[in-house]
């Protein structure tokens, strides 16, 4: 299995803009194959910081995430508006 922990900084501005984007991603990606889990969390710290949490069956469900129109539509939109890191773990 493949885990992504994939953090977002946003700025106060575009946070609501973001949860949005992300809320919808995360709708669309947890229909797709092999997906595992799909779930956002926001920082009880930080208000500038979101976290996408994936886990994948396998490389191949994970390629067809990142090739599947809601992922190469709305990922650009979010990169637009946030500054993105990910974090990857086989297990």
């Amino acid at each position: 299995m493949i885990r992504l922990n994939v953090f977002i900084q946003v700025e106060k501005q575009n946070r609501e803009a973001v949860v949005a984007l992300a809320k919808e991603l995360v709708v669309a990606s947890l229909q797709d194959n092999g997906c595992v889990a799909y779930d956002l969390f926001e920082s009880a710290t930080r208000a500038d910081v979101l976290m996408i949490c994936e886990t994948w069956k396998d490389a191949a469900s994970l390629s067809a995430h990142e090739q599947a129109t809601h992922f190469t539509t709305l990922v650009p939109k979010i990169q637009e508006l946030a500054a993105m890191k990910l974090e990857k773990f086989e297990f």
